[in-house]
């Protein structure tokens, strides 16, 4: 569990100030569904943070035997912890800093569901990469 909070804080934290950083940077209104091009390299963050969290887990708890169910929990695990950090710290920047603008809220509702319809496609493919039991149905 250790090692999944560690990532997932991980996650968590470099997405939050990926947030506060682009929309700084980026001076975009939130109140539209549009997306600056700058924003696609977030997927990067959990991409990463993923792979290094499973393979650490593989390699230092598991002593390089992991099945594609282990890996597959333990990236979950990962992005929970990762997801609800990041979801908090969305929560917290639209209601103090935006003054709870709805279409705000709205437009980042949006994003998030993106981020984790990624990350589930992330965590599937981590967990296949870095399998290394195989499990044969006769």
């Amino acid at each position: 569990m250790k090692n999944s909070v560690t990532y997932g804080l991980l996650i968590g934290v470099l997405s939050a100030i990926w947030l506060f950083v682009v929309i700084r940077a980026t001076d975009s209104n939130l109140s539209d569904s549009k997306v600056a091009p700058i924003e696609y390299a977030s997927v990067f963050i959990p991409l990463i943070g993923l792979y290094f969290g499973v393979k650490n887990f593989r390699d230092g708890e598991l002593k390089g035997q992991m099945g594609f169910l282990e890996a597959l929990i333990q990236s979950f695990k990962i992005l929970l912890v990762g997801g609800a950090l990041a979801i908090f710290s969305v929560i917290l920047y639209v209601n103090y800093v935006l003054a709870g603008n709805d279409t705000s809220f709205q437009s980042f509702s949006g994003r998030i569901f993106g981020a984790l319809l990624v990350g589930v496609i992330f965590a599937f493919g981590v967990s296949l990469l870095l399998t290394t039991k195989s499990n044969k149905v006769d």
